[in-house]
């Protein structure tokens, strides 16, 4: 049994990735869920709202902190640049968290109920990122406009890495730590100059 509410927490998080992979989301239970993380099914009401929240834990947090990097970025940085800023940071939540985080996100992507419900968490972070470049004296048009491309890139990033990682690249040499330590971080900043490649073009 679970000593602490964040290890329970832990744990509920890891049981509902381990059962969606194996029996797939719709077909798995919250009570199936909580007998596998060691706890009640009421635990895991006391910490998830539903079986889709589990898995989208810490948004909140992710928002504060994209937020907090954009308001503290350098004055003269441009927005794309600043986002950029923000989404490299967040990199390295994600490539720290591996284990997780990457059959997460093939997971959100493959399951049509969570990727409505990420859907939903991307816009609430789009409109706070867009309100932190509102901050900085980015005219509201242009706010709007870089946080929902800055993000759609971030997003991009994150399934070529997760693409580019496949069990079938380790077996060829790689490593799940090493070969991911700057995996991510890569591909962000390759999306990035892409953006800025295809409004070069578009001029």
């Amino acid at each position: 049994m679970p000593r602490s509410g964040a290890e329970a927490r832990r744990r509920l998080q890891q049981a509902a990735l381990e059962l969606y992979r194996e029996r797939g989301f719709d077909r798995t239970t919250t009570a199936e869920i909580a007998a596998r993380a060691g706890v009640n099914e009421r635990t895991f009401f006391r910490h998830f709202p539903d079986k889709r929240e589990v898995l989208f834990d810490g948004e909140a947090d992710l928002r504060a902190a994209l937020t907090r990097e954009v308001a503290a970025a350098p004055a003269d940085l441009p927005p794309l640049a600043v986002l950029l800023r923000a989404f490299r940071k967040a990199a390295r939540i994600l490539e720290d968290n591996r284990p997780f985080a990457e059959p997460r996100l093939a997971l959100i992507a493959e399951t049509p109920a969570l990727r409505e419900r990420d859907l939903a968490k991307g816009a609430a972070v789009s409109e706070a990122l867009a309100e932190a470049l509102r901050g900085r004296g980015v005219p509201d048009r242009k706010a709007d406009l870089a946080a929902r491309t800055g993000w759609a890139a971030f997003h991009h990033a994150a399934q070529a890495w997760i693409d580019d990682s496949a069990p079938g690249d380790l077996a060829e040499g790689g490593s799940a730590a090493g070969g991911s330590a700057q995996g991510l971080d890569r591909h962000l900043l390759r999306a990035f100059e892409d953006l800025r490649s295809l409004a070069a073009q578009g001029r």
